[in-house]
């Protein structure tokens, strides 16, 4: 396990600023996702940690000491790639044993690692095959194995998970919360997919545009985002959003914040009523039994162009609502998000 910490770290290439300051602490044996859109820097952030690539200012710590000039081979990290860039014409064994080789362990040691190793992923009877003779997953896990064999201080993950089909990634996300919980070790791990985020991490870190948008528990993100750009990228489907004056004028009643600029509100929150302050036009239903996604467009007592382009609804269990049809919405006050002009969050309605 290691402790790392990143204080004020910039990347630059050439007059493009990538990271911009970057400032993070992930404790011993946590499980940190880096989520954010294509672009934001996560990738070159998990390089930077790596020794891939040096930081153009700032530092980085590992268990408190200043690994800036030290060689991606000597940092005491491994990383699991989203090529699994193995070896074609090695086999599985050879693989996985060819990193402790080049640094010259004993050959029982060797053996007794990659085996330990194999055991875990459930390799043992793949040692002998070419990458080729395996499937996606299969592949991933031998990428994942050569990392554990060296045994290091920080596994780092760059979308392991993007080749994979959906089935499959859905079980490497088990097998890879099972392998964290049995080697308790430090992992950081990159991905575009923010179910990935919310499934895999004890702590997220959202980052848009090389900074940092917030770090928390992934239910302290949904829960409580700390702006529009947060709440929209946490959860799926995405949260809906409208301007606030729509829910004055169709819900007196109701109290929002003085200078509230944007409401929040998840699909999966909005409730069908006939009683509901809100008219929603569907456009749109998916019926996919345990739940039912409905598309469509607010429309009512606000102007047509304050109106989101696009409102949807997840409704539990299976809905009689057709496409074409206008409904009543309505939504606990407790569950909607208040955002002031330049997006950050206001608070939550206390009644």
């Amino acid at each position: 396990m290691a402790h790392l910490e990143l204080s004020r770290v910039v990347k630059r290439f050439d007059s493009t600023t990538i990271l911009h300051g970057i400032d993070l602490q992930v404790e011993d044996g946590e499980f940190v996702v880096f989520v954010g859109p294509s672009g934001c820097g996560k990738s070159t952030l998990l390089r930077v940690i790596s020794g891939l690539e040096s930081p153009t200012s700032g530092d980085i710590l590992i268990d408190s000491v200043n690994v800036n000039a030290v060689s991606a081979a000597h940092r005491g990290c491994a990383m699991v790639f989203q090529s699994y860039a193995l070896y074609p014409h090695m086999t599985v064994y050879d693989n996985m044993a060819f990193g402790l080789e080049n640094l010259g362990e004993d050959k029982l040691q060797i053996q007794a690692k990659v085996q330990s190793a194999a055991a875990q992923l459930r390799l043992q009877d793949l040692l002998q095959r070419k990458p080729t003779q395996l499937s996606g997953g299969q592949r991933q896990r031998v990428a994942i194995g050569r990392a554990i064999v060296r045994q290091p201080k920080l596994f780092l993950f760059d979308e392991p998970l993007s080749n994979l089909d959906a089935e499959l990634r859905v079980s490497m996300r088990s097998e890879l919360r099972e392998l964290h919980a049995r080697l308790k070790a430090t992992m950081v791990y990159v991905t575009h997919d923010q179910v990935e985020a919310m499934t895999l991490a004890d702590r997220i870190v959202v980052l848009r545009d090389g900074k940092i948008e917030q770090v928390g528990t992934p239910l302290a993100l949904y829960n409580r985002p700390t702006n529009v750009f947060v709440a929209g990228f946490i959860g799926s489907p995405r949260m809906n959003f409208f301007p606030a004056e729509v829910l004055r004028q169709s819900a007196g009643s109701l109290l929002l914040p003085a200078n509230a600029h944007t409401v929040g509100l998840r699909p999966e929150h909005v409730l069908l009523g006939e009683a509901g302050p809100l008219q929603y036009r569907v456009q749109q239903v998916e019926q996919m039994g345990s739940t039912s996604l409905l598309r469509g467009t607010l429309v009512g007592s606000a102007s047509e162009s304050q109106t989101p382009a696009h409102f949807e609804v997840v409704s539990n269990g299976q809905t009689s609502v057709k496409a074409g049809q206008t409904v009543r919405l309505s939504m606990p006050p407790a569950a909607l998000h208040f955002f002031d002009e330049q997006g950050a969050r206001l608070q939550e309605l206390t009644s």
